[in-house]
């Protein structure tokens, strides 16, 4: 009997946030075990919801929602990000150059599917968010792994990312505020990787996801608002600065050197007009997103709960011997490191396994961010200050017998 196959082209696709450690919560779950899940960025897991008047809105217009709408977009909601873009000096964007997608992630694939061809190269960063490289490969491409440096507060490094360019290399992805390792790159730091685009004609793709989740008074720069001769895809959405995640509501802003990619933007009106349009209810959330009052600002201020989650999160981890972490200056995540002289871990992957068998408490491994080294994993600090003392507990008294 021959067995249906799974398509090769997925075969060095990987999303490790969901594979097989998840499964195997699942199957604890199921035997009505509670898992602690630090795995994954879902804010209403940790009643963290969506501010009351998004939601209101969307209830109100659901009628609105029954049809198909412009394969970009409604117009409000558009109209609102381009509004932002120009808040932010994002010059010269256009009602055109926005698209509405069922959260980035779509967006993310789409753009990979019109850009690449087979054995086209995308620099993406190490540690990434493994979205980025699983679909470049989807999409025929090469990812090829610049490193960003621990040592440096987790920059990338601009001497790996020039070794790295070839004459295949098409675009260069920036995650900004960084997932997983909560960077926050300057502005200096920022011009410098416009300038190698601009030298090899390369397109800067920016997510910026979290680019309202900002601790200790750190300011987030748009990668576009810096430049006009270089060609812009910057992504963002209502899934983190919202708490909306579950709306599947993104978009992506083409900007920047636009005369340039006419052919390029066709190829994405197409792709967006196969789907014929995102999900509309969650688009009418767009607007008044927005526009309306930013309650993030109260929740990233010192006193507010993620970052006292924040501080608390990393004393601990720093406080367990042999463990380090650089503290994160935006976004959900910290990225600690196990020193190898204490654990010498040749497979993290059954690791962060082992940790959820014990003690019920679920993490990524390092290596499921495209990391080299086995010595990393990564840390929501979503849940209640209590309930972090409680897991990173659980991880001290896991990691005192670790290897017995």
């Amino acid at each position: 009997m021959q067995n249906y196959r799974k398509s090769a082209k997925l075969d060095n696709v990987c999303y490790e946030i969901r594979g097989p450690v998840l499964r195997e919560a699942r199957r604890l779950e199921e035997e009505g075990h509670r898992i602690l899940k630090l795995n994954i960025g879902n804010p209403a897991a940790f009643e963290l919801d969506v501010p009351e008047e998004i939601q209101q809105d969307v209830i109100y217009n659901l009628h609105l929602a029954q049809g198909y709408v412009e394969s970009k977009g409604l117009f409000s909601a558009r109209k609102a990000v381009m509004h932002y873009c120009q808040e932010r000096g994002i010059d010269k964007v256009d009602i055109d150059d926005i698209y509405l997608g069922n959260g980035v992630s779509e967006l993310i694939v789409m753009s990979m599917q019109a850009l690449l061809n087979t054995g086209d190269e995308v620099l993406v960063p190490a540690p990434d968010y493994p979205l980025w490289t699983a679909a470049v490969t989807l999409s025929s491409g090469k990812a090829v792994h610049y490193r960003c440096d621990e040592q440096q507060d987790w920059f990338p490094d601009l001497d790996d990312i020039r070794r790295k360019i070839t004459n295949r290399t098409k675009a260069i992805v920036l995650i900004n505020p960084n997932n997983p390792t909560g960077a926050v790159y300057p502005k200096e730091l920022l011009e410098d990787v416009i300038e190698l685009a601009r030298q090899h004609n390369l397109i800067i793709l920016s997510d910026e996801i979290y680019d309202k989740i900002l601790y200790d008074g750190v300011e987030h720069v748009p990668t576009a608002s810096l430049a006009d001769d270089v060609l812009f895809f910057t992504f963002n959405g209502l899934s983190k600065n919202y708490r909306a995640a579950g709306y599947r509501s993104g978009w992506l802003i083409i900007s920047g050197a636009k005369h340039k990619a006419g052919d390029l933007i066709e190829g994405i009106d197409m792709l967006a007009s196969m789907r014929l349009c995102a999900n509309v209810p969650a688009q009418l959330a767009i607007q008044t997103a927005l526009g309306g009052y930013q309650s993030i600002d109260d929740l990233v201020a010192p006193g507010g709960r993620l970052y006292e989650q924040r501080e608390t999160a990393w004393r601990l981890l720093n406080d367990i011997p042999g463990v380090s972490c650089v503290k994160p200056k935006g976004a959900l995540y910290l990225f600690p490191k196990l020193d190898p002289e204490v654990y010498p871990i040749e497979d993290d992957e059954q690791f962060v396994m082992d940790l959820l068998q014990q003690e019920r408490i679920l993490l990524v491994q390092g290596s499921g961010f495209n990391i080299d080294d086995r010595q990393h994993f990564r840390v929501v600090f979503l849940p209640r200050v209590d309930a972090l003392e409680d897991a990173i507990g659980r991880l001290e008294r896991f990691l005192s017998t670790w290897g017995q």
